[in-house]
């Protein structure tokens, strides 16, 4: 079926191994961020044997999908007060911002006979969530400490999400100041203060992370071997571990102008055209509605995307080597927005992979 998205098992079981080895290192667990692929329990399953320490993702519904494994469950969005009884029920330890969200979390923890864990979020300029003055920070961690049935598990903060601030030793090592600090003032000690996501790969590789880092949580990096600082790959992993293969629907030459007065497209833009003569056009069962174009990569590198409507997406393939016909496939590579948007289509089909022996196309 088609369009589908190839899971290679055995590629990212090796990317998972190779960042957890990094991260231990380093002396530093990692907590595997599943969302990007909608965390298809199957996977989870298959690839989280692999030394990880924690499962993490933004969706209760995702962790609660989870629950056969082993792990324990992080919730990295802030919770909604809407969801309190479900992040109760499924998650071990929830990400927080506000006090309102924490006391409804102590009641429902409170009701259920149970005591959930919370990570501190505090904002290093990123300008997401989390506290921004200390002072406020320390107060909340004061209000924390009564409650019955919270526990103060960590502190956290996220980098390069929002406003593309880089981890650094200088902002990294403030939040472990901040640690320090609590451990030192309430004589308590913090068993998780965790130090962003995949952009924190490059600095920790350069032996620059901040001493009191104690976790990193890791999505891309292990989905699509790259750190999200630079977009650099990670030595020693796979990059095609995700392959999207789309079917030809029509193959045509046409000109590469559109005739006619040129007014909005589909989604309320108005396009502007290259007039380069007369194209060989295939047209692909995948449009905007299953995948962000932006974010996929022919492998065949004399392939272009010329663009998308809801349902098709257009390529030249003129210059291609390959002598396509209607009804044969073309494979793409994806980044992080064009996987994200994949696995959430259910108008793409998903395969898992399990022949280690299959065509590796980009391994480094």
């Amino acid at each position: 079926m088609y369009p589908r998205l190839e899971i290679n098992i055995p590629k990212l079981k090796h990317n998972v191994s190779t960042l957890s080895d990094i991260c231990k290192t380093h002396n530093l667990d990692m907590a595997m961020v599943t969302k990007v692929y909608c965390a298809i329990p199957e996977v989870v399953k298959e690839i989280s044997q692999e030394n990880v320490d924690y499962l993490a993702d933004s969706r209760v519904e995702n962790l609660k999908n989870l629950q056969h494994i082993n792990l324990p469950k992080i919730l990295l969005r802030i919770p909604m007060i809407s969801e309190i009884k479900d992040v109760i029920e499924y998650v071990d330890i929830s990400f927080n911002s506000e006090l309102k969200t924490i006391y409804k979390l102590n009641e429902e923890a409170k009701s259920k006979g149970k005591i959930h864990k919370i990570v501190l979020m505090f904002d290093l300029g990123d300008l997401r969530e989390g506290y921004f003055e200390e002072n406020e920070f320390f107060k909340v961690v004061d209000e924390v400490l009564r409650l019955e049935n919270i526990k103060l598990f960590g502190i956290g903060t996220n980098l390069t999400c929002y406003g593309a601030i880089m981890p650094s030793t200088e902002n990294l090592g403030r939040l472990a100041r901040l640690s320090k600090q609590i451990e030192r003032d309430y004589n308590m000690p913090l068993e998780f203060v965790s130090g962003g996501n995949s952009s924190s790969i490059d600095l920790l590789q350069k032996w620059n992370m901040p001493d009191g880092i104690t976790n990193l949580r890791l999505g891309e990096a292990i989905a699509l071997g790259r750190e999200t600082a630079y977009g650099n790959i990670i030595k020693g992993t796979y990059q095609d571990a995700f392959k999207l293969v789309c079917e030809i629907v029509e193959l045509k030459e046409k000109p590469s102008l559109p005739i006619g007065e040129i007014g909005m497209d589909a989604f309320g833009n108005v396009p502007v055209y290259e007039d380069k003569g007369i194209l060989k056009r295939a047209i692909v069962g995948i449009g905007k509605q299953d995948i962000n174009i932006d974010g996929i990569m022919p492998v065949d590198k004399k392939i272009e995307i010329l663009g998308a409507s809801s349902d098709h997406m257009i390529l030249n393939v003129t210059n291609s080597e390959k002598n396509y016909s209607v009804g044969d496939t073309i494979e793409f590579l994806v980044e992080y927005g064009g996987l994200l948007t994949a696995c959430t289509s259910k108008y793409v089909f998903k395969e898992l992979i399990y022949n280690e022996n299959k065509e590796e196309v980009a391994y480094n």
